[in-house]
């Protein structure tokens, strides 16, 4: 059983878990084109951010949604433990997402990803929960190393 709640930025697993994070992109791009966040962006106002819990509260896997502008946020620092993989945790953290967005009355969710095999697994997983490819959003610019991707928000 997965448990969402919400991140305490304070916890040093859950920082450590970030960190581990950013040192899975480094080999993957160059550093223009890795748009991880520190964990020191993911306390700025207005970031909303969860963690996936096992029963026994093993950290599996994060979340965040940033605000790009009214009525559109950005998914990020999406990543599941490499031991949880395919068992779920990252669909129930992007459907978790979601779900917080459409009950604030969100329109539109948007990411980027990278565009190297390494990301094709989390591109496949978007895609399922409803990611499209779109160009870039906010301030991102066409890139060769990133995928953008936008689902417009049902508010039924």
């Amino acid at each position: 059983m997965i448990r969402v709640v919400d991140a305490d930025l304070a916890d040093e697993t859950l920082v450590e878990f970030l960190s581990a994070h950013l040192a899975d992109m480094a080999p993957t791009a160059p550093a223009a084109s890795r748009h991880a966040l520190d964990v020191a962006a993911l306390r700025a106002p207005g970031v909303r951010m969860w963690v996936a819990q096992a029963p026994d509260d093993e950290l599996l896997g994060t979340v965040a949604l940033v605000p790009i502008d009214g009525g559109h946020d950005e998914l990020k620092s999406m990543r599941t433990a490499p031991a949880a993989r395919e068992r779920g945790v990252g669909r129930a953290l992007a459907l978790h997402a979601l779900d917080d967005a459409r009950a604030r009355g969100l329109t539109r969710v948007s990411l980027e990803t990278g565009s190297m095999a390494f990301f094709a697994p989390a591109r496949a997983l978007y895609r399922a929960v409803g990611f499209v490819e779109c160009d870039p959003f906010g301030t991102y610019r066409h890139d060769p190393n990133s995928v953008f991707m936008t689902v417009e928000l049902s508010h039924v």
